[in-house]
């Protein structure tokens, strides 16, 4: 089935797999750098998010697999493909991470809103469904992470 369509959800899905792999370099990135007062809450948040992120990523990239994609799968792709940009600045107050995560998840939320309509559109209710699932756990680590800041 390769359909311009089917081409369409295989670009969606490796864009996502270029962001998730920006995104997992990035949350270890914050869990090394973080400092201050509330260092073992982030710390460990991070991490919490990091292992997330793999899963998500993984399941991204075998998707694309399954429908005859081929996953970007080297920094220099992920960098080109993304709509995330990598972070550079390590030297930063702690809710300066957390503000730069929630910019991002807002963004993946946004994209992944388009994809869902996409995937539908194409008849992929699989690739939709993994896409929705996305959705859902970045909004609430959005509400989670808006919540800490107050």
């Amino acid at each position: 089935m390769a359909t311009t369509q089917t081409v369409d959800v295989k670009e969606l899905l490796n864009k996502q797999v270029a962001n998730f792999g920006v995104l997992y370099i990035k949350l270890h990135q914050f869990h090394w750098y973080v400092k201050g007062p509330q260092f073992f809450t982030l710390h460990a948040k991070f991490e919490e998010l990091y292992d997330e992120t793999t899963a998500a990523f993984d399941d991204l990239a075998e998707r694309l697999l399954t429908i005859g994609g081929s996953p970007y799968s080297t920094l220099k792709e992920y960098l080109e493909h993304a709509s995330l940009q990598e972070s550079t600045d390590v030297n930063r107050e702690a809710d300066e991470f957390v503000k730069e995560l929630i910019n991002d998840y807002t963004l993946l939320s946004r994209e992944l809103g388009e994809s869902i309509n996409s995937a539908a559109e194409a008849g992929d209710d699989v690739t939709q469904d993994l896409f929705i699932g996305l959705k859902g756990s970045l909004e609430k680590h959005v509400w989670m992470l808006q919540a800490y800041l107050g």
